[in-house]
């Protein structure tokens, strides 16, 4: 369920929010080691308790609605549903990192991200006014797939819900948007000559 446990990691704090409620309600959480708590602890019982709170700590709707979001992660095994999708997805899309205009693919489970490079090198930016993130997003949009994007770089990350037609559909789109986006570049790589 964590990227520690994914990767083997022995964190002494997580934070965890959005996953919590599955999105529905602001909660947050913070899990603390026993290194960590046992030091709180015992420093507590000689100068007094660490007060620490949060503003809205201890809703009793959040919390009902992170215990719901959790039962019916367990219920539907959610867990199992992304691994069987996420090597689809990751395949999927990295088969299209050979592309002039893709510098590195990357990612794991269902989240991705594309980085528009010229070159395919990463010290070889497009010229920021070409847009070329900016100009993909749209052609996402216009075959009907929102992705987000920060300058660029495109981000991806289905929800749970996602069947493998509609991980078919995303593939597809991602390709088409690609194609328009390496003539794009094609086109501006032109007009500046």
């Amino acid at each position: 369920m964590f990227g520690c446990d994914k990767y083997n990691i022995k964190p002494d704090l997580v934070s965890l929010a959005k996953a919590l409620s599955g999105g529905y309600m602001p909660i947050g959480a913070v899990l603390v080691s026993p290194e960590i708590s046992n030091v709180i602890l015992s420093e507590s019982n000689k100068i007094g308790a660490f007060c620490h709170g949060f503003t809205y700590s201890g809703h009793p709707i959040a919390y009902a609605v992170a215990l719901e979001a959790l039962k019916i992660y367990k219920e539907r095994n959610i867990l199992e549903v992304v691994n069987k999708l996420s090597s689809k997805f990751q395949e999927g899309l990295k088969a299209f990192a050979d592309s002039p205009i893709i510098g590195e693919i990357r990612g794991t489970g269902l989240v991705l991200s594309t980085d528009f490079v010229n070159n395919k090198s990463p010290n070889d930016p497009f010229p920021y006014d070409w847009a070329v993130g900016t100009y993909f997003g749209a052609q996402c949009q216009k075959y009907g797939m929102l992705v987000s994007f920060s300058g660029d770089q495109v981000n991806m990350a289905p929800p749970f819900s996602l069947t493998l037609e509609e991980l078919d559909e995303m593939i597809s789109i991602y390709k088409k948007a690609l194609k328009d986006t390496e003539k794009r570049v094609e086109e501006l790589k032109a007009k500046k000559k």
